[in-house]
């Protein structure tokens, strides 16, 4: 088990990234400043921190990318939104646990 300070629980509305078919959850700012202070700039490529993330009955590992607003970007696979029926702008409950620090 990862120790508090790695771990995170929030919502946040699923949008969708421009006409594409990239949906993000946007992590909201206060947890993002978190991010950063724990990853202290050991991010991978684009400055992404690899997570592991819980979204109801369904967990996998992917990585958050900052944003130009400061916050993080969670994205969200189309398996994991068909298995958890989210739609465009609804809530997301995501547990967040950082990973490799």
């Amino acid at each position: 088990m990862q120790p508090d300070h790695l771990r995170f629980e929030f919502s946040a509305p699923l949008w969708l990234h421009g006409e594409g078919s990239w949906y993000f959850v946007t992590v909201p700012p206060e947890i993002s400043d978190d991010i950063a202070a724990v990853a202290g700039g050991r991010g991978k490529g684009f400055g992404s921190v690899r997570v592991s993330v819980t979204v109801g009955g369904t967990t996998w590992q992917t990585s958050v990318f900052p944003s130009k607003s400061g916050s993080y970007v969670l994205p969200v696979k189309k398996p994991v939104r068909l298995a958890e029926d989210l739609a465009e702008g609804a809530p997301v409950e995501t547990h967040l646990t950082l990973l490799d620090l």
